[in-house]
């Protein structure tokens, strides 16, 4: 799960931001919905869901973008062609500073150190920079990696400058690295490149963290929506049941789901009660088809203990069934790893099913620059207080202004 996040010169973001997502401990001690360390009984604990409100266009989706960006970079940067700048922009400006994004997480570290509970779970940081370099509109500047002991200061895994040297720290050699590091790419991270050619950890956990996470943000092309929903539940056929009985609650009019083999490629369709033929995917109701293309994010997430980075999950989503969603997050039966679900979405009527420590803001200033901020971050907020008929009356910003 992540505990921080810093984001700046991305996109709709000038100025850093920061997402700090720790609790202090003791504070919410007892609340399934947060958690930390799998295998620590004590230490700060984190949210399992975050959520992120405001006006359209006021920078909601650019923090989920740069997740969905950092999971793409982290395994698949080297599928760019070798002249291809980096799939980001800064603040639209003119500004030729560079863009940074950092991130602290957990995750599980050496897979050979292991105990009753499972693989030993660590602590990391990931830095990225990225500007301007010769031939490249967006190149990488920085690349690093830290792992944070138990106790006393984090110590560097591995370093990268902007000439793509890259470094080795204390403890971890670079050996056997260094012939595909020689000719390293400025558009293609370190990590992927390690990961892919030499499986060493703790890079190799850098990158399953990465690919752990499900996002519906597209980045480079990558493909989205139902025709990624589709070769999911291809290749995932066992996750075909659980989805239909999550559907049963969304429309009771449905009774299952299946996959057919056409000669135009896989074809999903939908069985419904009283109905003689099943109906085609285009047929169904918008939220059935919202549900049908996030259901592999969520799952899959849950399924590995990932992150789920979600981009209006509330859309077309009936109201009554966002709880139930959030419910998984928040049941160690069904997430029991843990996974982390980040969303963003317009249908405020959540709130009354969340706590102050999950709810993020985002609003943009006269010169269109995001500001981000926690609910936990406002002086006077309690646990207690109306959410819902707070944020709509104004009283914590981040609304849109009509007329």
């Amino acid at each position: 799960m992540i505990r921080r996040l810093e984001i700046e010169n991305f996109y709709s973001i000038r100025e850093p931001q920061v997402i700090d997502l720790t609790i202090g401990a003791g504070v919410a001690e007892g609340e399934e919905r947060f958690g930390r360390l799998l295998d620590r009984k004590s230490g700060p604990l984190v949210p399992r869901t975050v959520v992120i409100f405001g006006a359209n266009a006021s920078g909601k989706s650019t923090v989920l973008k740069a997740l969905g960006f950092l999971g793409w970079f982290l395994t698949s940067s080297w599928e760019l062609s070798p002249a291809a700048s980096l799939p980001i922009e800064r603040f639209a400006d003119g500004n030729e500073q560079p863009t940074r994004i950092k991130v602290c997480f957990d995750w599980i570290g050496d897979l050979s150190v292991s105990d009753a509970i499972g693989p030993r779970t660590e602590q990391y940081t990931y830095e990225l920079i990225v500007g301007t370099a010769p031939g490249y509109r967006s190149a990488v500047l920085y690349e690093e990696l830290r792992l944070q002991p138990d106790a006393g200061k984090s110590r560097r895994l591995f370093e990268r400058d902007a000439d793509g040297n890259v470094q080795g720290g204390s403890g971890f050699s670079m050996k056997g690295a260094g012939r595909f590091l020689s000719s390293l790419r400025p558009n293609v991270s370190a990590t992927a490149t390690m990961a892919k050619n030499t499986g060493r950890s703790p890079i190799s956990g850098l990158y399953s963290w990465a690919k752990s996470i499900q996002s519906n943000i597209p980045i480079a092309g990558e493909p989205q929506g139902e025709s990624r929903a589709i070769q999911y539940y291809v290749e995932n056929g066992t996750e075909i049941l659980p989805l239909n009985s999550a559907l049963g609650r969304l429309d009771t009019g449905i009774q299952y789901m299946n996959i057919l083999s056409t000669a135009e490629g896989p074809r999903p369709v939908f069985t419904h009660y009283g109905l003689n033929i099943s109906l085609p995917l285009g047929a169904e109701s918008e939220g059935t088809r919202q549900f049908f293309r996030i259901y592999p994010i969520l799952w899959e997430a849950l399924r590995t203990g990932g992150m789920a980075v979600v981009d209006e999950l509330d859309s077309a989503i009936h109201p009554m069934i966002m709880p139930s969603i959030l419910r998984w997050f928040y049941d160690q039966s069904v997430n029991a790893w843990p996974a982390q679900l980040w969303m963003c979405g317009h249908n405020a009527s959540v709130f009354e099913d969340l706590r102050k420590e999950e709810i993020f803001l985002t609003e943009k200033d006269g010169d269109g620059r995001t500001r981000l901020y926690g609910l936990k971050d406002i002086e006077g907020v309690r646990r207690v207080d109306n959410f819902y008929q707070k944020y709509l009356g104004g009283v914590y910003g981040a609304v849109p202004r009509i007329g």
